[in-house]
């Protein structure tokens, strides 16, 4: 069943680690830029909109042609901002949450994500993993662990170590398929489910992990996840920046 999809890049103007992050150029463009570029690559999406939170982003966007929404600044969140842009959408069936800061984000992981809601109907909402093969990703709590059931559905998200061994080996980090699965924060929504997200109560476990996700998992609802060979390369630190950079200009 193919349905109509589109794109919504949340992009908020403030950030705490790498100030202004969205609108460093070294490259000659935006890291905003260089997400929607990669971002309307998509075979699936018709469109890729800019979610933004402040006149300098919506300038931005403007600047290179793409299509921008200046949003509620007080939202708390980037899916209430994505939200926000969706309630306008009714022609559109999924709403592909990407990131801002997710340059290198293939357009072959985003239909992935629609690919399966578009094959599961009854599922409301899809995201990504790709294997973890070191014990200091395992071990970092930024790195954010996802176990599945055997259809392939999210059983719980996590900072820790999940599925926790007893007994150590190092041949889990090798293991075919993937012991251990880092969650690549990649979410497709139906329309109609992500506009009650903002509404839904927080759970316990999403307060005390900080992972909103978990709002999705207590309220009972499936989160299908796909698989991708290798992780992205999300920009938090001025020294992500740095890495990318090199790696465009090379």
């Amino acid at each position: 069943m193919l349905v109509n999809s589109v794109i919504i890049i949340p992009a908020r103007l403030d950030s705490t680690r790498l100030p202004r992050k969205l609108l460093l150029n070294e490259t000659g463009k935006s890291i905003l830029q260089h997400t929607y570029e990669s971002a309307s690559r998509s075979r699936k999406a018709s469109q890729v909109i800019v979610a933004a939170d402040h006149p300098e982003i919506v300038n931005e966007v403007e600047s290179f042609g793409g299509h921008v929404v200046l949003t509620d600044p007080g939202h708390v969140c980037g899916t209430d901002r994505v939200a926000e842009v969706a309630q306008s959408l009714a022609a559109f069936d999924l709403i592909v949450n990407v990131q801002g800061d997710e340059p290198e984000l293939s357009a072959e992981a985003i239909d992935l994500a629609i690919s399966l809601l578009e094959q599961n109907p009854g599922v409301p909402m899809s995201t990504l993993a790709t294997p973890i093969r070191t014990r200091e990703m395992l071990e970092d709590p930024s790195c954010v662990k996802v176990v599945l059931d055997q259809s392939g559905q999210a059983m719980y998200f996590s900072r820790s170590v999940i599925p926790h061994p007893r007994d150590w080996s190092d041949d889990y980090l090798g293991a075919i398929p993937p012991v251990f699965l880092q969650h690549v924060g990649l979410y497709c929504y139906r329309r109609d489910f992500l506009l009650k997200i903002p509404h839904l109560p927080a759970s316990p476990m999403e307060r005390i992990e900080s992972l909103e996700q978990l709002r999705v998992l207590a309220g009972g609802k499936a989160i299908l996840v796909g698989l991708i060979d290798h992780p992205t390369v999300g920009i938090d630190t001025p020294e992500d920046y740095r890495s990318f950079v090199t790696r465009q200009l090379n």
